[in-house]
C-alpha cells in the first residue's frame, strides 16, 4: 500500500485542540467582553431575569426549612415577649389606677377649695383634631400647614398643642386647611408662667429658628436649668398651665443687665404628625359668658312664667270664692 493513502492524523482520543493557556485567555477575553458589555448596554438583563425566574421556586423550596426554623423560633421569642409585655401592661394599669385614685381626690379637694375660696371653675376648653399635612415652603419660617380649615371651625388665633405641649399658634385659615406658626418662628411670641417661682415672662423664637429665648429677663433673676415653662393665660389665647418648654442655658454677663436664657421647647415640631386646635381663651370664656348670661335669662323668664302662672291661679281662686261668697254660680 502507498504510504500517501495512510491517514495520518490521530485518532479523536489522542485529538489536541488549543492550549489551556489559549483556552484561558479566550474565556478570560469574553467574561471581560460580556461584563462590559452587561455593565455598559444591559445585555445580560434579560437573561438574568429569566434565570431568577426560573430558579425562584427552587430557591424557595430549598429555603422553606430555613423559614420554618426562624419562623418557629420566631414564634417562641415573640410569645415570650407578649407575656413580658402584657405582665409590664399589667403593672402599668395598676400603677395608672392608683393615680387616678390620687387624681381624682386631689380634683375633688380642688373643687371644694374652688368653691370655698368662690373662684371660677376650670375650663375644658373645645379641641379639634388635625393632622400635619407639609412644612410652610417660605425658607425663613417655621410654619407647617394642617389639614383643618374655616369650613371645620377654625379661627384665627387658635392654639395648637399635641400630646407633649404646645406647638404653636394658627395664623391663616383657609376653606380647607390652616397654616400654623410654630413656637420656634423668629416672630413668634407667647406669655409663660414658671412652674417653680411662679414668675412670669415673655418669650420668643431665636432669629435662626432654632429654638426659643426669655429676653429682657434681668440678671439676677431666679431662673435655673430645668425649669418648666408654662403657659401664664394671660394673653387670651393660651389656656393656662399647658407646658412650653424648659429651661436649656442660662447665661449672665457682667457686661450686661439682662441674663441670656435658652429654652428647649416640649413639644417638637419635627416630630409632631397629629395635633388638637384649641379655640381661643378669650372666646371660649366670652362664649361661656354668654351662655350663662342665655340660661340666666332663660331660668329668669321660666320664672316669672311660673310666678304668673301662680297668680293667675290665685285670681282664679280669689274669683270663685269671691262668687260663692255671692250666691252665685262660678
Amino acid at each position: 500500500m502507498p504510504l500517501g493513502t495512510l491517514d495520518r492524523s490521530p485518532p479523536p482520543f489522542f485529538r489536541q485542540g488549543p492550549s489551556a493557556l489559549t483556552k484561558l485567555a479566550l474565556c478570560s477575553a469574553l467574561a471581560l467582553l460580556l461584563m462590559v458589555a452587561d455593565a455598559r448596554f444591559k445585555l445580560m438583563q434579560p437573561a438574568r431575569a429569566a434565570l431568577a425566574l426560573v430558579l425562584h421556586p427552587v430557591q424557595r423550596l430549598l429555603l422553606t426549612p430555613v423559614d420554618a426554623w426562624e419562623n418557629a423560633g420566631d414564634y417562641l421569642r415573640g410569645t415570650q415577649r407578649a407575656m413580658q409585655a402584657e405582665d409590664l401592661a399589667r403593672r402599668q394599669l395598676a400603677l395608672q389606677a392608683e393615680r387616678l385614685s390620687r387624681a381624682e381626690a386631689l380634683q375633688a379637694e380642688n373643687d371644694r377649695l374652688r368653691k370655698l375660696l368662690g373662684l371660677q371653675p376650670s375650663l375644658a376648653v373645645p379641641s379639634l383634631a388635625a393632622e400635619v399635612l407639609y412644612e410652610a415652603p417660605d425658607p425663613f419660617s417655621r410654619r407647617v400647614v394642617i389639614d383643618r380649615g374655616a369650613t371645620q371651625g377654625v379661627l384665627a388665633g387658635s392654639p395648637v398643642i399635641n400630646e407633649a405641649g404646645v406647638l404653636g399658634q394658627v395664623t391663616r385659615v383657609y376653606p380647607l386647611s390652616s397654616e400654623v406658626t410654630l413656637l420656634t418662628d423668629k416672630d413668634a411670641a407667647i406669655p409663660l408662667l414658671n412652674a417653680r417661682t411662679q414668675m412670669r415672662n415673655a418669650a420668643a423664637g431665636r432669629p435662626d429658628g432654632s429654638g426659643m429665648e426669655l429676653r429682657f429677663l434681668a440678671a439676677n433673676a431666679d431662673v435655673k436649668v430645668g425649669d418648666l415653662l408654662t403657659t401664664s393665660g394671660l394673653d387670651g389665647v393660651y389656656p393656662p398651665g399647658l407646658p412650653v418648654a424648659k429651661v436649656a442655658t442660662v447665661e449672665r454677663r457682667g457686661d450686661s443687665s439682662f441674663a441670656q436664657v435658652q429654652l428647649a421647647p416640649i413639644a417638637q415640631p419635627d416630630s409632631a404628625r397629629h395635633v388638637l386646635v384649641l379655640l381661643p381663651h378669650d372666646r371660649h370664656l366670652a362664649a361661656k359668658k354668654e351662655a350663662e348670661v342665655a340660661a340666666a335669662d332663660e331660668a329668669a323668664s321660666a320664672a316669672a312664667a311660673k310666678s304668673a302662672a301662680r297668680a293667675a291661679k290665685k285670681a282664679e281662686r280669689a274669683e270663685k270664692a269671691a262668687a260663692k261668697a255671692s250666691g252665685g254660680t262660678p
